[in-house]
């Protein structure tokens, strides 16, 4: 009798609750989600490339992933794929393509959040997660458009969590993820899903011999994301720039041991607005090849760039401007200190 009643207690069990395969079904997470990922697409201008028309400005295109975050249009990325563009589209899941625009960014961790110029009917925003929850080992799955192929799913597992500054120096404000699921250009950008169809990361980037996916993928965790684009809403300056220290600083003559080297500059950006020149020639230097012959900023705010932490103070207080504020910078131009201002919008 008391076999029959726990073969009951068992049945009953089984009737009421959803089995472990269904609950986390790749295919049914992913067609949940997909309306909310985006191929973005971009145009910016450049120098061309040394033997190609030296000096010359080309137009360049490029393609990257992105995740609606939110109903009014808020879209997370990264920042290499947005930062210094002049012009962003976004295309959703219809085929309906919509205008945006650069509000947050911080390319020390390689995020951007966008701001559509309207929402499509019927877009479907993701739910950001805690990415703090998830383990090494748990499953995760990844959409984006590798090489401009839209909507595309790979599949894989969180392989190790990297805290902030300790796998790339270029991107110290960073928490990683590391994970096996095959990643592309053209992925990066793009939003990574825990099982329960939350976004717990975006992607930036690989680690590759060959060029392709070698199974070391990097992926901004959302709780990053979220707290350097959505609570401090990290300054969007709009110029690309390249640290000048050491020897390079000697051989510009920089007046102090640290400049940042101005190499492009997104249309209508606070960069643009203040009067910054990116740079007119490419040039190969200590085997570095650098676009040559712009501004070299000195000072933001009164914060040389050779101070101490000042990367994270000029952040800082540029992110606590309000419209209306004034912004000042010293450059060396053409070996001359210029001071350059202007007011936020």
């Amino acid at each position: 009798m008391a076999r029959h009643l726990i073969a009951l207690l068992a049945l009953a069990l089984l009737t009421w609750f959803p089995t472990p395969v269904e609950a986390q079904s790749v295919g049914h997470v992913f067609r949940r989600v997909n309306p909310s990922v985006v191929v973005i697409r971009t145009k910016e201008k450049d120098v061309a490339a040394l033997g190609q028309g030296q000096g010359q400005m080309v137009s360049v295109t490029g393609v990257g992933s992105g995740v609606l975050i939110s109903p009014d249009g808020k879209v997370m990325t990264a920042a290499h794929v947005v930062h210094t563009a002049d012009e962003i589209s976004v295309e959703f899941l219809s085929g309906e393509a919509v205008g945006a625009r650069v509000v947050a960014s911080e390319p020390q961790a390689d995020v951007s959040l966008l701001q559509l110029e309207r929402v499509p009917p019927g877009a479907l925003a993701a739910k950001l997660g805690d990415s703090d929850k998830v383990q090494v080992g748990d499953q995760i799955f990844i959409i984006g458009a590798p090489y401009g192929i839209g909507h595309t799913l790979s599949v894989g597992h969180i392989s190790a969590r990297h805290k902030p500054n300790t796998v790339f120096s270029g991107m110290s404000l960073a928490e990683f993820f590391q994970t096996d699921a095959a990643i592309n250009q053209g992925n990066s950008g793009g939003p990574m899903f825990s099982m329960g169809g939350e976004v717990i990361g975006v992607v930036s980037h690989i680690i590759s011999k060959s060029g392709g996916f070698e199974g070391l993928g990097f992926v901004v965790t959302a709780n990053m994301a979220r707290r350097l684009l959505l609570e401090q809403r990290s300054f969007w300056n709009g110029l690309e720039g390249f640290v000048l220290s050491g020897e390079l600083a000697v051989v510009f003559n920089l007046p102090q041991p640290v400049g940042l080297l101005v190499q492009r500059v997104a249309a209508r950006s606070p960069a643009e607005q203040i009067g910054l020149r990116p740079g007119t020639m490419k040039a190969t230097i200590a085997g570095q090849t650098l676009t040559v012959g712009g501004d070299v900023i000195l000072q933001v705010q009164g914060i040389p760039l050779s101070a101490e932490n000042s990367y994270e103070r000029i952040q800082d207080r540029l992110s606590r401007l309000r419209s209306g504020a004034e912004v000042t910078i010293t450059v060396l131009r053409a070996g001359h200190l210029v001071e350059l201002k202007a007011k936020l919008p």
